[in-house]
């Protein structure tokens, strides 16, 4: 069985079928999955499905999964800023949040 590697061009991944999430916009702002016949999952841009794939193991997927579960990639996700406030510091001493 051929090893399949990250990067490779995404078109080349023959025999496979592309899942898209149902959370996926029109213009195109989504990922792409496909189970791989050694078992891996490779991952590809929807904007770009001739581009390149990334390569993972089930464990990795199930790792990253879970993180997403239980939150841990929300602020990326959402793109807002820590939960923590930042303060600053104003002429004469005092705190502004």
């Amino acid at each position: 069985m051929m090893r399949i590697v990250n990067g490779v061009p995404a078109d080349s991944l023959h025999n496979v079928t592309w899942q898209k999430s149902r959370h996926s916009t029109a213009d195109g702002n989504c990922v792409e999955v496909a189970l791989l016949v050694g078992g891996e999952v490779a991952v590809r841009n929807s904007r770009d499905p001739h581009g390149p794939a990334l390569v993972y193991t089930q464990a990795e997927i199930a790792a990253f999964i879970a993180g997403v579960k239980d939150g841990e990639f929300d602020l990326i996700a959402t793109q807002r800023q820590a939960e923590t406030t930042q303060l600053r510091l104003l002429p004469g001493g005092i705190l502004e949040d």
